[in-house]
């Protein structure tokens, strides 16, 4: 029986993302739209009833609107090899997928920032080309998969990989709450929905044909849509100001302003068509805030002043400041060896022979170079059916069974939990903290593995680095974070606890290891907490008379304990 979608003009108020939707409509080169808000805010009714909307096909039919589940396999997404076909008939047929059933149309996933790391690559990868390519043992197939990407996510549930994120054209954050007027509108409109669909569809039907008669006139003048000289010049200095990287905001941002324009009925672009689109587009892709009006004030310099926009940073012991004004990443750090840190306690993967183990950081045998010590290609205990049929020729019975390859390696994250309180602000303690850091970051990306970084300080938690592959170095973002004020401990510790639990459900081969970076000044207790798995206390406290609450921190969690070296060694 199919599924009775609500009317998309039916939905109330959500003008901004009714308006980035059907944008994407009318010129489906803008990329798709990231829908990001909490729970119940109607991101997936509304990106559902797009599909009653879709143009007809080059084929007359509509385009197609194709939902891609969270636990999809690879081959439902990319498609197979029909291995009946081929036992039957001896010839090679294509199963198509996801990506061949949305082509020319829209791919919508539902909790995006869920999915797992195996379908990111994939989509990364034919969104990059266009073209989808399925091999196995020498025999393949490609078809073009060109398709809008609609995307829903809760932040409270993790973020998004950053490759995948700017493959969004455009990006909208829907509001916490709304009004008590918009409340009851919407439970009425479910509930006559819930009453009688068909005739509450009845109802909005000559405003769905209204507005599908709209995007297709705009759709047939879009192309006709010219931009004056100043449009070119007035985005590229916004996305310079912005700090965006590459081009692609400027390309976005240009055909998202065509498209409202050809919506309005308009064929030049107008200001009003550039300042629209433009929150949509710099949303997720900016790394400057805009700059400050001429007419206002510039911010106090003053060192006891508080900055624009910042917190308190005082705490107990008075010590206070910013990371503008904090020790930079220590030289010494910086030019060191790879830490000497307890070697990871690697679970074995199900996919790879127990006797081989990976080696990462601070967990190298005599000999290895890091990031080399990963397994090699071993054989799993699942047939593979394509290369047996290869190898015996059409042989019957078979002479040799051929197995799938395992894979090479258990995927790494080093989560890093460093505290940026007052408390470590005095001396060149923070300084050397943030230099361990930087130097695990550096290992990290020599071994091909992932990084995240959260900051506690100012009694807040604020992410300094998502999770990604790890970069070169990342001694530029840990110098430009803020710090200062109360240790937040415990509310790091819950925080890491949620981020671990999501991480793992989605990909369960993921080792993490944990490193507590504090000097653990603070009466807070964290023994009830759960426990973080593989993880490292790092106790930055330097001191003739030690305090020891690190070390008490590092027993309470069931974490290694590591002591900063004394400063003539350090």
């Amino acid at each position: 029986m199919p599924v009775v979608e609500f009317p998309f003009t039916a939905v109330v108020g959500q003008a901004s993302l009714k308006k980035a939707l059907l944008l994407n409509v009318i010129n489906p080169r803008i990329g798709g739209v990231l829908v990001s808000g909490p729970r119940g805010s109607a991101k997936s009714t509304l990106a559902r009833a797009l599909a009653a909307l879709l143009p007809e096909s080059g084929q007359g039919d509509k385009s197609p609107f194709v939902t891609l589940p969270l636990g999809a396999s690879e081959d439902r997404l990319t498609g197979s090899l029909d291995l009946q076909k081929i036992l039957n008939e001896r010839e090679a047929t294509f199963h198509e997928g996801l990506l061949a059933k949305a082509h020319g149309g829209v791919l919508y996933v539902d909790e995006v920032n869920l999915l797992a790391d195996m379908l990111v690559d994939l989509l990364l990868d034919v969104a990059a080309s266009g073209v989808n390519i399925v091999e196995r043992d020498g025999i393949s197939h490609s078809h073009a998969a060109h398709f809008s990407l609609i995307g829903t996510m809760n932040p409270d549930e993790g973020e998004l990989r950053p490759q995948l994120l700017d493959r969004f054209g455009l990006c909208l954050e829907q509001p916490a709450s709304v009004s008590i007027e918009e409340r009851i509108a919407i439970v009425q409109q479910r509930d006559a929905f819930d009453r009688d669909p068909e005739r509450f569809i009845a109802d909005y039907a000559d405003e769905q044909s209204a507005l599908r008669e709209r995007i297709e006139q705009a759709r047939r003048t879009l192309a006709a849509v010219t931009a004056p000289d100043w449009v070119y010049a007035h985005i590229a200095k916004r996305c310079e100001e912005a700090g965006v990287e590459g081009l692609r905001a400027d390309v976005t941002w240009h055909r998202a302003a065509q498209a409202h324009a050809a919506w309005r009925g308009s064929d030049t672009i107008t200001q009003d068509d550039v300042d629209t689109v433009e929150p949509w587009v710099l949303a997720h892709r900016r790394t400057r805030e805009a700059p400050t009006p001429p007419s206002s004030p510039p911010p106090s310099s003053t060192p006891n002043e508080k900055p624009s926009g910042g917190q308190s940073s005082a705490n107990g012991s008075g010590e206070q400041g910013q990371w503008g004004a904090m020790p930079p990443v220590a030289q010494n750090m910086r030019d060191s060896q790879p830490l000497d840190l307890p070697t990871l306690r690697l679970a074995p993967s199900l996919h790879r022979p127990v006797a081989k183990q990976p080696h990462s950081l601070g967990g190298r045998r005599k000999g290895d170079d890091l990031g080399q010590g990963r397994t090699r290609a071993a054989l799993s205990s699942r047939p593979d059916w394509f290369a047996t049929l290869i190898a015996n020729r059409g042989q019957w019975p078979w002479r040799q069974l051929r197995y799938q390859k395992a894979r090479t390696g258990q995927p790494v994250l080093h989560l890093v939990l460093l505290d940026t309180s007052g408390s470590t602000l005095g001396k060149r303690l923070l300084g050397q903290a943030k230099g361990w850091v930087d130097s695990l970051t550096r290992q990290a990306y020599s071994a091909r593995e992932q990084m995240a970084v959260l900051g506690f300080g100012n009694d807040t938690v604020t992410p300094l680095f998502t999770r990604q592959r790890a970069p070169k170095s990342l001694e530029a973002t840990l110098n430009s974070a803020d710090g200062g004020g109360g240790t937040p401990l415990r509310k790091v510790v819950e925080e890491a606890g949620t981020l671990i639990r999501q991480w793992q459900r989605r990909e369960p081969g993921l080792h993490i290891r944990t490193y507590l970076i504090t000097d653990g000044r603070t009466r807070e207790s964290v023994a009830d907490l759960p426990k973080l798995g593989d993880c490292v206390v790092m106790d930055t406290e330097y001191s003739f008379v030690k305090r020891g609450q690190a070390a008490r921190l590092a027993q309470q969690l069931g974490a290694h304990y590591w002591a900063m070296p004394t400063q003539e060694s350090a």
